[in-house]
């Protein structure tokens, strides 16, 4: 990978993390939800575009997947925050909460990328 692929790596998951934190805050500003539904909006939309990515890889070709794909949908997706969400709601005694939001998002977010995927590839 050249300099300027890594580097338009790392910018991208800037601009997918930065995306992440206004579309996070958008979505849960002045409002009290059962579940995180920040973070299941983004991770569900994020899987479905690096499928639609990775479908189209190869119209795309190496290099603008690595930077859409790993840098800007790897900025922009969480599954560590997923997962803490998960821990925190069942450590709080929400326990269906937190197997509604684990096991969902699992369930969701695959097949939103299927579903990008398949759309990528007719491309």
């Amino acid at each position: 990978m050249s300099a300027l692929a890594f580097l338009s790596v790392a910018v991208a998951g800037g601009v997918g993390a930065a995306a992440r934190f206004f579309l996070d805050g958008a979505i849960n500003r002045g409002r009290q939800f059962r579940l995180p539904v920040g973070t299941l909006t983004i991770n569900i939309t994020g899987s479905f575009l690096l499928g639609l990515i990775t479908g189209a890889a190869g119209h795309l070709g190496a290099t603008p997947v690595a930077v859409l794909g790993t840098g800007l949908m790897g900025g922009y997706t969480t599954f560590s925050t997923a997962s803490f969400e998960t821990v925190r709601l069942a450590r709080t005694g929400r326990t269906t909460a937190a197997a509604v939001n684990g096991l969902g998002m699992l369930v969701v977010s695959v097949a939103a990328a299927a579903g990008g995927v398949t759309l990528g590839t007719l491309t």
